[in-house]
């Protein structure tokens, strides 16, 4: 068996982010999936630069052979068609809108960002205002107000907290109708659990009527539409040994092309060139060991998790010290990232969890929440109160209501009564 100190002996990796990385840090950032066509956005302007496929050439061949307890959903051609038609992410979307008028400043558009970096597959924000606000040096008045202006980006509703924000979002949105309809729609879904206490209101109908059409999440397009995972690491349990394998086998192929110089001028600029081709490989090789550092870093933290046990406490902040760089760029680094192992293909922040006692987890707990609730029965749905008091039976440790709360909202899961309205309503 494998331990944290000999897989770190396995690789040697610098500590720091190279200039290198740090001056293509849009090729680290790039999933599997997207970084052929960050890499071919720099072959266009580059005349050194040949770009060879890898997509196409392997991905019918690596779908023969599924990941170790993958099940393979879909037909091949399903897959390769999705690969070839791929339409742009949630993430893209928004990054296109963050522009004037919405984000005039360079403040404004670096906070939008970090607020989509925290943003998760469903369309909502699930960052601590607080953390991040302080992470990027602004006060979380001015963070909270960035995040407000998400109400008039597409898809309707995204960047919200929960549901309620979520509604009150896309109300922004409906054109022709009455104010006093509006007004009542917005009554309505801030109560939404006693909605039926606004029955007698002759607009109810109507109003109820438009919160139906509401998305719930908001980007619920973008997850029934969701791509083809191709996971960035692997992690093996070869007879009880735990390997880390970095699946760049998806991997586009840069080469270098020689060219003939014409003159003195055409020498300078191709010198130029060959220098940022040179760069762009070497770039490559350090995303390589940049994220099998991460999943190095990642079994020896989460050992237990791997073997079938619960998710240890594990800080960003713990990552970004060994790379000696700031927790932002390392969440950058993992946005919209998997890992694949026996327990299925999971998003790389998700192993990034805060600790509640010993080695229980946030993530074990908000695990089990979403789990109880997932179950629960529709018509009694569990209080936060009955919740306390089975997840300290189930983890013996002693938690207040309020924590159960957060973790809830942080799920975007709403109350008891809520819950319950939303399952008469089937919204």
């Amino acid at each position: 068996m494998a331990t944290g100190a000999k897989l770190r002996q396995n690789v040697s990796v610098k500590n720091k982010l190279s200039t290198t990385l740090r001056g293509w840090l849009p090729i680290l950032q790039s999933n599997v999936l997207e970084m052929e066509e960050t890499i071919n956005e720099y072959a266009k302007e580059n005349p050194y630069i040949s770009l060879k496929s890898s997509i196409v050439q392997d991905f019918s061949s690596k779908l023969k052979q599924p990941y170790p307890n993958t099940p393979l959903k879909n037909s091949i051609s399903d897959k390769i068609e999705s690969m070839s038609i791929q339409e742009k992410s949630l993430y893209e979307i928004l990054d296109e809108q963050i522009l004037p008028p919405l984000f005039p400043t360079e403040i404004s558009v670096s906070i939008a960002r970090n607020i989509i970096d925290n943003i998760n597959e469903e369309g909502y924000f699930d960052g601590d205002e607080l953390e991040e606000s302080k992470l990027i040096g602004v006060s979380v008045e001015q963070y909270e107000k960035v995040r407000q202006r998400f109400a008039y980006l597409d898809p309707k509703g995204v960047g919200s907290k929960n549901v309620m924000e979520s509604f009150l979002f896309q109300l922004e949105d409906v054109q022709d109708i009455p104010d006093e309809i509006y007004s009542l729609c917005a009554c309505i879904i801030k109560d939404l659990g006693n909605h039926k206490n606004y029955a007698s209101n002759s607009g109810y109908t109507l109003a109820m009527k438009t919160i139906r059409t509401f998305k719930n999440p908001p980007a619920l397009a973008f997850v029934q539409k969701e791509a083809f995972i191709i996971p960035d690491i692997l992690v093996l349990d070869n007879d009880g040994e735990i390997q880390v394998q970095l699946n760049d086998d998806f991997y586009p192929s840069v080469v270098i092309e020689p060219i003939k110089v014409k003159s003195a001028e055409g020498e300078n600029y191709l010198k130029n060139k060959l220098k940022e081709a040179r760069d762009l490989i070497d770039a490559l090789d350090m995303r390589k060991q940049t994220i099998r550092k991460i999943g190095l870093m990642i079994v020896e933290y989460q050992y237990d998790f791997f073997m079938g046990g619960e998710m240890k406490p594990m800080r960003l902040k713990d990552i970004a010290d060994e790379f000696g760089h700031s927790p932002s760029t390392i969440s950058r680094a993992i946005s919209n990232k998997y890992l694949e192992c026996s327990r299925g293909i999971l998003p790389i922040k998700s192993f990034f969890t805060t600790a509640i006692d010993g080695d229980t987890s946030n993530a074990s707990i908000k695990d089990f929440i979403a789990d109880l609730i997932k179950n629960e029965n529709h018509k009694k749905p569990l209080s936060d109160l009955k919740i306390l008091q089975t997840i300290e039976e189930k983890f013996q440790l002693k938690m207040v209501r309020r924590t159960i709360t957060k973790y809830r909202k942080q799920l975007n899961i709403g109350s008891s009564s809520e819950r319950k309205r939303l399952y008469e309503m089937s919204v």
